[in-house]
């Protein structure tokens, strides 16, 4: 086996950045096997005859496991040659040329990959490449079967096998604390749409009933996202989709959201981040609070589901600020839209963040860390930092055991109220509001690996 890729994790989704470096490796008559260590184990036969491994780090998370199992890679293909590539390779060159990755890449990787690979020459400096490629229809017949992935549950309980699909990469808005903006700096790149609906058809075939769209915004491109929707419903009027959308966005263009819901959307993933303006602004997310309540209404208007993710715990957060996103959520009816682990999210600062463009941010944080992959901060006030660790214990903990929602919820505003030393007032379950559709993967982009997720090597 000359080339393996491998993707240590990527949400619970089969991985598309595997399959399209596989495919454009298939056109050239390269032979190259994926390795997703999510749902598999290094194995050695795997890697026994690999002249190249590229390894794809397309979040913190999972640029984390890679530095955990680049050691057994290493053992178990001491000759191969190691390169990694999307948004967490750039920005980690440096530390990533240290365990002996030779070639980095970022953006369009597909060209650089396979240059690398038939040339045998590994580039000198890291290729961050912007500019339009060719899109293959993803090679996905190399990866575990797509029912072995995080499934779509229903408001009923019922599930669905749940496909994977891009239409475009990048994003054109600059969003401080996103891992998007230091690799493609306001840039995106639309997949045709003919691939994309013929991705789709061979997860159809193989029992897709619902498709997650991964861009980090699908209406970057609006025109181009409702072409794909549209196409989308006409071939399989019956599947169901969701997709994420910034705030701003869903307020721009409202007038598509009826026909979005028309040709099958299910529910929006968006990054509300927070509900304090002033830390809104610092993030340059693009909306208010206002905005987001807004947003919220006219999508609930539609029938569409909002599902908002947030990074409650700020060097701005303060306790009284947390309380007011919990009371919101609860007066939004919002607990059971809101996966725990989304209230204990702690910013990450990495390479190449511009949140280090803020003169007085970069002053306040602290030497980069190689262990946690970022830059350590610390709120002005130490119980905010004690508090976030508190509850990402107690959410890790239930989720072992699978409390309801509103029952984690309930603790978290324990544990709040006693942090500010006050008594909880009584909750009402009516403003937990209804159960959403939602993933079964739960998981956060920039959170630490689980030992589940490390337990493949």
């Amino acid at each position: 086996m000359r080339v393996v890729l491998v993707s240590p994790y990527e949400l619970g989704r089969q991985p598309f950045n595997l399959a399209q470096p596989a495919a454009w490796f298939a056109r050239a008559h390269i032979s190259a096997a994926c390795v997703d260590l999510s749902q598999q184990t290094l194995d050695p036969a795997t890697f026994a005859h690999a002249e190249y491994v590229a390894i794809y780090l397309g979040m913190h998370t999972a640029t984390r496991i890679a530095a955990a199992a680049l050691p057994k890679i290493r053992e178990l293909a001491p000759h191969a040659r190691i390169a990694a590539f999307g948004l967490y390779a750039p920005v980690n060159a440096a530390w990533l040329k240290t365990l002996g990755v030779e070639a980095i890449f970022g953006g369009e990787s597909e060209p650089d990959l396979l240059a690398w690979v038939q040339s045998g020459v590994a580039p000198t400096d890291t290729v961050v490449r912007r500019d339009r490629i060719e899109f293959l229809l993803p090679e996905r017949r190399g990866l575990p079967d797509l029912g072995r992935y995080a499934k779509l549950i229903l408001a009923d309980g019922t599930q669905k096998t749940t496909g994977f699909a891009e239409t475009s990469r990048g994003c054109k808005h600059l969003c401080r604390h996103c891992p998007v903006v230091p690799v493609y700096e306001g840039k995106f790149r639309i997949v045709p749409a003919e691939i994309v609906l013929d991705d789709i058809a061979q997860q159809v075939e193989v029992g897709a009933a619902h498709i997650s769209f991964g861009d980090p915004d699908f209406l970057n491109g609006p025109t181009h996202a409702l072409k794909v929707a549209e196409a989308l419903h006409a071939r399989f009027p019956a599947l169901t989709w969701d997709a994420t959308i910034k705030i701003e966005h869903l307020l721009n263009h409202a007038e598509l959201l009826p026909r979005l819901k028309q040709c099958g959307l299910l529910f929006v993933v968006t990054a509300v981040e927070s509900v304090d303006d002033a830390i809104l602004t610092r993030l340059l997310k693009g909306h208010t609070r206002a905005d987001f309540e807004a947003a919220l209404a006219h999508s609930r208007g539609l029938g569409i589901a909002l599902a908002p993710t947030f990074v409650p715990f700020t060097p701005w957060t303060t306790l009284s600020g947390y309380r007011d996103l919990l009371a919101t959520l609860l007066r939004l009816h919002l607990v059971e839209a809101v996966p725990p682990v989304q209230l204990a999210i702690r910013l990450l600062v990495p390479q190449g963040s511009h949140l280090l463009h803020m003169t007085d941010f970069a002053a306040q944080v602290g030497p980069f860390d190689e262990a946690m992959l970022g830059y350590p901060w610390q709120a002005a006030d130490a119980r905010v930092d004690t508090l976030q660790r508190d509850i990402m214990a107690w959410v890790m903990d239930t989720e072992k055991t699978a409390l309801p929602r509103s029952e984690v919820f309930a603790g978290i505003w324990a544990r709040t109220h006693a942090a500010l030393g006050e008594t909880a007032p009584p909750l009402d379950p009516a403003q937990f509001g209804e159960t959403i559709p939602h993933h079964s993967e739960p998981w956060y982009c920039c959170a630490e690996p689980t030992e589940t997720q490390l337990a493949s090597f």
